[in-house]
Parts: structure tokens; sequence; C-alpha cells
């Protein structure tokens, strides 16, 4: 299987092989790859980035932490029933989303 790691700019094609022992990874250029490589497979996460209605027009917040892949369109739904008066950036406007531990801030003050 192959995987493109999305940690960083480089996006190095990742190629995982099934051992007895577990997987065997290759062609990732840091240990951050492998990492990356070995969670996409178990449990895949993602920072989740939206936007939000204020009285001010909209403005864009995102989560403080990667959340589960299967989580998203429930936290993306979450997120839509948000209309602020105002907003400052690093308000957080969802504490303990989906009780998961993670948090979503406003990234612009508006």
């Amino acid at each position: 299987m192959k995987l493109t790691c999305i940690n960083c700019p480089m996006g190095c094609t990742i190629t995982v092989t099934k051992t007895k022992e577990g997987y065997k990874f290759s062609g990732n250029n840091c240990a951050r790859g492998e990492a990356f490589a070995r969670d996409e497979l178990t449990a895949p996460k993602r920072m989740v980035t939206a936007l939000i209605h204020t009285d001010r027009g909209v403005t864009s917040v995102k989560t403080d932490k990667p959340i589960d892949k299967k989580l998203i369109f429930k936290l993306l739904a979450e997120i839509d029933k948000i209309h602020l008066k105002n907003a400052k950036m690093g308000q957080i406007v969802i504490k303990n989303a989906l009780n998961t531990g993670v948090n979503v801030v406003v990234t612009k003050s508006i």
C-alpha cells in the first residue's frame, strides 16, 4: 500500500508492507512520516477548518488538534449551528467538541 504523507510540504510517498510483526514503512524522509502512516492505518485524524457566521460577516475557525476522520461531518454540522455577535482570534467556540478533547477556535478576529 502507498500513502502520501501530509505532515509537511515534502509529501513523501510511503510504502507500507504488512509483516508478521506488524508493518514496515519505507520512502519517508523523517520519523513523522512513519508516525503519519501508522496513524493513517489505525486511526486516521485530520485538522478541521471551517467558516462561521457573525453579525459582522464570516470568519474562520479550526480545531486545535486533529480529530478522528469519522467525526468530521458531525463536527461540521455543529460548527454550522454557530452564530456569534463578535469573534476574537483564539476564542473557543466549541469546547471539547463531540467529547473528543478537541476545541474549535476562531482564527481571525472580526
